[in-house]
């Protein structure tokens, strides 16, 4: 750089690759304007060099201002003198990061979504004896078409029947965000596991992956899918039709992958129109890189040109993001539906899944793989970037919260308000319509999914160390039924994808074995997930009256515990230890103590 206002760049640049990209731009850059006609982004801030020019980290509208770009390389693609804007536009996106301006609250979506796929309840690595190769579908994909998945697999394994599975996330969405330093653990996690056991090709359905696979798979072999179905033969139905495809950005420098496309779709009978803006030169749909977060007009206005070539035809595309996006606005069909049932994709009924069976779909699919592919290593993840692992004092932050709440209260008055007797008082005037809420809501929280240790605090603190007893079991053992109930009668499938534990599948001939006692056993020992349990014994061969028993009689002795240790808790807002805290908190220990003993108990006679 050179000049004052280059220097005054210099020194407030924290990202070390931003520095070397304004440089690069500024000195290439014509201001041609080539790209800026072709760009909503660019119409709006000018042509790469004006922004180069004008950037300014210490302004907050520099932070926002790369995220209204989609990423999308077609600035690179038409411009004659090879500026790389995209990649400047990234380097602005980690300067945001690194000054901890990014990412926004807008992000937050997305980012649950990539966590998601990261964690270790839905990811799956199933590698067989002598696997060198892989199928990685993807977090979309997986998640909209679970049983185009399992078929494509299937395909592929008849060519190669050591082929091995990876549901996981290549971390994309961080990646475009600007979390460079995250998206490098977690890609390299995933990676070193994959060449550590001989892996040495990925095969991919989405072309997102196939990014970053290309980009940081270092050891790795990268292909689309669409390159590999030929020599399997594609898809086995024929349809006379006519589709206008839509190339996703991410495929914009891969002709290979552009011309596979086009042969599978044409080998099945379909006939194949480019858009305008088509391969090298395709448009992006307008959810590349987060950009409908932050500037869902720049969005809309990527969405409106694309359709509105379409003709009225039906859009076909090879992304699964994609086909949800254009499906907004036109019949948009996915090419591997094209493929695999063409006259129900034409006929625009779209296998597609959407929110939030797309979550259950994926669970599904990595139980059916867990089950049913013969694997030497499986893996679930447990590694996430930046995750600090609790120490003995990692409860401290906590119970200095609790005690900084009780002396505030004190002193500002507010243990007034807090007075157990006018609680309870207040309860009791409502007669039954308290305790019926109260027994009704906590039912329904173990079906939802939702903790019931809170519920069970409640009772104690509203209803005191009797009536909170009566109230918590009984909502408590409501609960536990009706979820029993629903997975043995209403939602079978769903509740076989939600339960993937190793310890769960051996459930069934537990109780085969061993009936009530094995309920009874989960039940004192909290071993288990306990709101899955629920669903996991309506799937079971036992009865439903000795499960409602058992259920109670077991659940029973952490209830009172519970109840008797919370139907204190406002006394010790105001400063009074009484018996019962004494006593619930005694009784509390005494309850985490019963899977110790176990262990303990497990270990001796190993021994023996």
């Amino acid at each position: 750089m050179s000049g004052p206002h280059a220097t005054l760049q210099e020194a407030l640049i924290i990202h070390p690759g931003l520095g070397a990209g304004l440089a690069r731009v500024k000195e290439l850059c014509t201001d041609c304007g080539l790209c800026r006609d072709e760009c909503g982004f660019l119409k709006r801030y000018g042509t790469p060099a004006q922004i180069a020019r004008a950037y300014d980290p210490a302004q907050d509208e520099w932070m926002r201002r790369p995220f209204e770009c989609s990423l999308c390389r077609l600035c690179q693609a038409v411009c004659p003198v090879g500026v790389l804007p995209d990649k400047l536009f990234l380097e602005m996106r980690r300067e945001a990061v690194d000054r901890g301006a990014a990412p926004f609250p807008e992000h937050a979506r997305l980012l649950a979504y990539e966590r998601t796929g990261f964690s270790r309840r839905y990811s799956f690595s199933a590698l067989p004896s002598g696997c060198t190769t892989v199928l990685f579908p993807g977090c979309a994909f997986a998640g909209t078409r679970p049983e185009r998945t399992r078929q494509l697999f299937k395909v592929l394994s008849l060519g190669d029947p050591r082929l091995g599975i990876v549901l996981d996330c290549c971390g994309r969405i961080s990646h475009d965000l600007g979390r460079e330093d995250f998206t490098a653990a977690m890609f390299e996690d995933m990676r070193a596991f994959l060449t550590s056991h001989g892996v040495r090709e990925v095969i991919v359905i989405c072309p997102n992956c196939y990014g970053m696979f290309r980009d940081y798979g270092e050891g790795l072999a990268v292909r689309m899918i669409y390159e590999v179905l030929p020599s399997h033969g594609g898809g086995d139905a024929r349809l006379e039709g006519t589709v206008v495809l839509h190339d996703p950005c991410a495929t914009r420098f891969h002709p290979g992958c552009q011309t596979a496309v086009r042969t599978l779709l044409s080998l099945s009978g379909v006939i194949v129109k480019d858009m305008d803006h088509a391969r090298q030169m395709t448009l992006c749909c307008g959810s590349g890189a987060g950009v409908e977060a932050v500037a869902p007009d720049l969005a809309r206005q990527w969405l409106k040109r694309i359709t509105g070539r379409a003709e009225g035809l039906t859009l076909a595309t090879y992304c699964a993001g994609c086909q949800q996006r254009l499906a907004k606005k036109a019949q948009a069909v996915h090419a591997l539906d094209l493929l695999y049932d063409p006259e129900a994709a034409l006929a625009g009924r779209s296998p597609a899944a959407r929110w939030p069976m797309t979550y259950l779909n994926r669970l599904r699919l990595k139980r059916s793989f867990c089950r049913d592919l013969p694997a030497a290593a499986t893996r679930e993840r447990t590694f996430h970037a930046g995750q600090k692992t609790r120490g003995p004092w990692g409860r401290l932050p906590v119970l200095a919260a609790l005690i900084a709440i009780i002396v505030a209260a004190r002193f500002s008055g507010l243990t007034d308000y807090l007075d157990q007797d006018s609680l309870r008082a207040l309860m009791a005037q409502a007669e039954v319509l308290a305790p019926l809420i109260y027994v009704l809501t906590y039912t329904l929280a173990p079906a939802l999914l939702l903790p019931g240790l809170p519920f069970t605090i409640l009772g104690g603190v509203l209803f005191g160390p009797f009536w909170g007893v009566v109230y918590a079991i009984t909502g408590a053992t409501a609960g536990a039924c009706l979820a029993f109930l629903i997975a043995r009668y209403a939602a079978r499938g769903w509740v076989e994808g939600k339960l993937t534990d190793a310890r769960l599948k051996r459930l069934d001939a537990e109780v085969e074995r061993q009936g009530w006692k094995i309920v009874a056993f989960t039940r004192l020992v909290p071993l288990f997930p306990f709101n899955l349990l629920n669903y996991a014994f309506g799937l079971t061969s036992i009865g439903f009256i000795p499960y409602a028993l058992t259920s109670f009689i077991c659940m029973l002795p952490a209830c009172i515990a519970y109840i008797v240790f919370s139907s204190s808790l406002l006394d010790l807002v105001h400063g009074k230890v009484s018996a019962e805290l004494l006593i619930g908190t005694l009784l509390i220990i005494l309850i985490a103590l019963i899977p110790v003993g176990y262990r303990t108990f497990n270990k001796m006679r190993r021994k023996e």
